[in-house]
C-alpha cells in the first residue's frame, strides 16, 4: 500500500511538472523478467523510467543515495527505498561483474531491471557505444531487452543543476530484443556484442540522438 500511495503521489508531480508523452507502452511485457535498457541523459532518468513503466523497475543505485540524512536528500532516499533500488557500495559499483550478478538475481525473481548500456550519462547529448553488460545479462538470463529512448530529461536536469526544472519529457518504448536468435553458432563474446549493438540501434531510433562510435567515460573525480 505504501508503494502504491508513493507511486500515485509521485505520478501526480510527474504529470504536472514534466507533462510526459509516453509512447510504445504496448511493448512492455506485463510480467516476467525484462531488461529495461535506456539512453542516459540525467540523474532524473532513474525516476522517470519507473514512473513511465506500469510495473516496478529495479535499478542499482550508489549506496550514498541511501545514506544521506539531510532534508534535501530525503525525497531521493524515500524514492529509491520505495521503488526497490538496490544499493551498491562505491568500490562494488566499479566492479561490473558484481553489478551484473546483482542484476541477474533481480531478473531471476521475475522482476524488471533497469540498465544504461552507455555506462554513465551523456554530458553532450550524444548516444555513445553500448557496453556489453546488457548483452551478457540478456544471454545469461534469457530475459528480453526492452529498448527505451528518453527525450528532454537533460532539459529537466542539465549537467551541473542541483534541482530539476519544469520541462516536457518524452519516453519511447521499442519492441523488445530477444537474445535467443543470436545464440546459434556464435561465440559468447560475439553474441554479447551483437545483442548490445541491436539494443543501441533501437535506442538511437527511439531517442533521435547523434551516435558516437566510442565509449562514454566517467569524468575524472578530483
Amino acid at each position: 500500500m505504501f508503494y502504491a500511495l508513493t507511486r500515485l503521489l509521485t505520478m501526480v508531480l510527474f504529470r504536472v511538472l514534466w507533462r510526459p508523452v509516453i509512447e510504445g507502452r504496448e511493448h512492455i511485457p506485463p510480467t516476467g523478467p525484462v531488461i529495461v535498457a535506456s539512453n542516459h541523459l540525467a540523474f532524473i532518468d532513474s525516476i522517470v523510467i519507473p514512473l513511465a513503466v506500469p510495473r516496478r523497475v529495479v535499478f542499482l543505485a550508489k549506496a550514498e543515495y541511501f545514506e544521506g540524512r539531510s532534508l534535501a536528500s530525503l525525497p531521493r532516499r524515500a524514492f529509491f527505498h520505495t521503488f526497490g533500488a538496490v544499493p551498491v557500495a562505491r568500490d562494488q559499483q566499479r566492479d561490473a561483474q558484481a553489478s551484473l550478478e546483482l542484476a541477474a538475481a533481480v531478473l531471476a525473481r521475475g522482476d524488471a531491471f533497469g540498465i544504461y548500456p552507455e555506462g554513465t550519462r551523456s554530458r553532450d547529448g550524444r548516444l555513445y557505444r553500448g557496453r556489453t553488460g546488457v548483452g551478457w545479462l540478456a544471454v545469461a538470463t534469457g530475459a528480453p531487452v526492452l529498448p527505451v529512448g528518453l527525450v528532454g530529461t537533460d532539459r529537466v536536469q542539465p549537467v551541473g543543476a542541483r534541482l530539476p526544472r519544469v520541462h516536457r519529457v518524452r519516453v519511447r518504448f521499442g519492441e523488445p530484443v530477444d537474445p535467443a536468435p543470436y545464440l546459434q553458432g556464435r561465440a559468447p563474446g560475439e553474441v554479447r556484442r551483437l545483442v548490445t549493438d541491436e539494443v543501441m540501434d533501437r535506442i538511437a531510433v527511439l531517442s533521435g540522438q547523434e551516435r558516437v562510435a566510442t565509449y562514454n567515460e566517467r569524468p575524472v573525480e578530483i
